[in-house]
């Protein structure tokens, strides 16, 4: 089984610092034990699995996974996928592009505010519809 994949290092500006997360782009097709084991084979905090979205408002649908349990919302991996998503969307920017992407989740659709800067670090920030319960 080969999928692209990408190992962000997200809350930082440096590379092999911050919060390590694992994305899988293409995860259509996979099943709900296959990501599973995937997550654990990465042994991150969180892995997320990006799928098309579910309707046109949306940028893409997402599952997070740990390595032993799925997660119906998880504050790093929401922003990690967001500035990635929008970085496939926009490839290299010159100076600096705004950009909103929505991403569907267990607990809803999440929107994000990215900004992209050339030769700088990205920010997103969201808002959540709804906490999960515990």
């Amino acid at each position: 089984m080969s999928r692209h994949y990408a190992i962000l290092d997200v809350f930082t500006n440096k590379s092999l610092a911050g919060n390590p997360l694992a994305v899988v782009l293409d995860s259509e097709g996979l099943s709900d034990e296959q990501m599973q084991k995937i997550a654990g084979e990465f042994n991150l905090s969180e892995t997320v699995f990006v799928f098309p979205p579910e309707n046109p408002g949306q940028s893409a649908s997402m599952r997070i996974f740990t390595p032993k349990v799925e997660l119906p919302f998880a504050g790093h991996p929401t922003v990690g996928t967001a500035i990635l998503t929008a970085m496939e969307r926009f490839g290299d920017v010159s100076g600096e592009q705004d950009s909103v992407v929505v991403l569907k989740q267990k607990i809803g659709a999440v929107r994000c505010a990215v900004i992209l800067r050339e030769n700088a670090a990205a920010f997103a920030e969201f808002d959540v519809p709804k906490l999960p319960e515990s």
